[in-house]
């Protein structure tokens, strides 16, 4: 096992030595991460089939081509996001610089999930680069071909020291959970979130969890059908439903569940034939420790209405559909993350709130209605990490919309700008000087006190609503100058007079 506490410490001082902080560095470091990208793009594709048999279009689209997308962003944009905000001031502070400084945390761990092992490894590396930060990055032992070309890749293209790569897996990062970091990024199960919590309070560490959940689906009768299966099932189906956004269970009436299934059949049908197994296109499950969860949950509950095939070998579950499903079902006292599909009944859209509303508060939540008075009865009534209506999963992709979990769900959120954000610590700056100007609006506050100098502070500290007093110095310099202006020419007036 590594000297983990070696490593940390190299990764700290490459911190301390202003080897990861300067914008020069910064961009550096995001260009030599998309020279990664671009220079090992089929190295990529192939462990991602290696580990999970992802088609060229996922591995692309999703893994590959979404990170080089961040980075263009993070590229173009840290000059201004490093900036130092200036925000309304008081009047006491009138004569004061009153600013907020970006500082990067310093020796951050990204810790990244199996499922999306490329993306959900490297997202938050981009972000926490961007914001100046050293980063101990740790991918998933679980996705292994694409955890060993991270640790053979990015040794490369980045600082040894400042980005060093950690493989292993549950005993090695307990060890390295042990060690002081200035900042923590989890994405897994909310299970393992609990312990990565855990272990950052020994050195009060913040932490952002990106965990999961059940992420409901409620579809009613207003809706373009044809349109709306498409959009669940691929949802669904990408990555073979190993995608922590996916829609979980659908809440729909029984009539509409009896269209839903007779159009999803046909869907998957004409998308992968009338045996999956064989599509380039369908992903396979990670594991056989997956692979016998999903398939235990699958066989006891509820009603295979669609699909249901499955091989041990291939780690193969075809896409199913299951109807007559019970609250109580053990395929809804947890997370699927696979391509099952269960559809419970309730009699209206109150029914699946209050359905929504008795359990975790789920990662996303989508509602397919075209009437958007119901749309916004969701939105304000229910609780969850995001919202989507009449789509699944395609909000992930908006960079300025930023992602994370409420509750047991997660906590933190992240992507584009929200990830330099994630990983940088707004650091609160008052700056005064010697001048007598500020030293008058100050002079109340020594002692000996008095009502009048209590009366005084108490003026210059209360707030002036719908009062901007940015251009205040300003207008005082400029009123000095007219006063200095005026006593000028009124002394020349008197020496004049004097002259006469």
């Amino acid at each position: 096992m590594a000297n983990y506490a070696d490593i940390v410490e190299k990764a700290r001082i490459a911190f301390n030595s202003n080897q990861t902080k300067s914008l020069h560095l910064r961009k550096h470091h995001l260009r030599q991460l998309l020279k990664l990208l671009n220079e090992n793009s089929s190295d990529l594709q192939l462990a991602l089939a290696s580990d999970l048999r992802k088609s060229k279009q996922e591995a692309v689209l999703f893994e590959i081509e979404y990170l080089k997308n961040d980075i263009v962003n993070a590229l173009g944009s840290v000059e201004s996001w490093m900036k130092t905000e200036r925000p309304d001031k008081p009047l006491i502070n009138i004569m004061d610089d009153v600013l907020i400084h970006k500082d990067p945390y310093g020796v951050v761990l990204v810790m990244g999930a199996w499922n999306y092992p490329l993306q959900l490894t490297l997202l938050p590396v981009i972000g926490a680069i961007a914001a100046g930060n050293s980063v101990v990055i740790k991918p998933s032992e679980i996705a292994p071909a694409t955890a060993k070309l991270i640790a053979e890749l990015v040794p490369k293209y980045l600082n040894r020291d400042a980005f060093p790569v950690i493989l292993g897996g549950v005993e090695e990062t307990t060890q390295l959970l042990k060690q002081r970091f200035d900042y923590i990024f989890y994405t897994g199960s909310t299970s393992v979130g609990k312990i990565v919590r855990a272990a950052a309070n020994e050195y009060l560490t913040p932490v952002t969890l990106e965990l999961g959940g059940k992420s409901p689906l409620y579809i009613d009768g207003t809706v373009n059908m044809d349109i709306a299966v498409k959009r669940i099932i691929w949802g669904k189906c990408i990555n073979a439903g190993q995608t922590c956004i996916a829609p979980d269970y659908i809440l729909c009436t029984r009539q509409i569940q009896n269209t839903f299934v007779e159009k999803a059949k046909q869907l998957i049908k004409t998308w992968y034939t009338d045996d999956p197994k064989n599509s380039p296109d369908f992903c396979r499950i990670v594991s056989e420790k997956h692979f016998v969860r999903l398939l235990d949950l699958m066989t006891n509950s509820g009603s295979i209405a669609v699909g249901g095939r499955h091989d041990k070998k291939d780690l193969y579950i075809e896409p199913t559909i299951l109807t007559d499903v019970k609250p109580t079902d053990p395929i809804m006292k947890e997370e699927i993350f696979g391509p099952i599909l269960p559809i419970v009944i309730v009699d209206n859209a109150y029914d699946a709130i209050n359905f929504i509303n008795n359990r975790s508060k789920p990662l996303t939540l989508y509602v397919f209605s075209s009437d958007q008075e119901m749309q916004n009865l969701f939105m304000r009534q229910t609780s969850s990490g995001s919202f989507c209506v009449n789509d699944t999963v395609s909000h992930y992709a908006v960079e300025n919309l930023p992602f994370g979990g409420v509750g047991l769900s997660g906590m933190g959120a992240y992507h584009g700008k929200h990830t330099f954000d994630t990983f940088t610590h707004r650091k609160s700056c008052l700056v005064k000087d010697f001048n007598i100007i500020g030293e008058s609006f100050s002079s109340a506050k020594y002692p000996p006190y008095s009502d009048k100098k209590l009366s005084m502070v108490s003026f210059l500290m209360k707030k002036k609503p719908n009062i901007n007093f940015k251009f205040l110095p300003y207008v005082f310099v400029f009123g000095l100058g007219v006063c200095a202006t005026l006593a000028f020419k009124y002394l020349n007036k008197i020496t004049d007079e004097e002259t006469e």
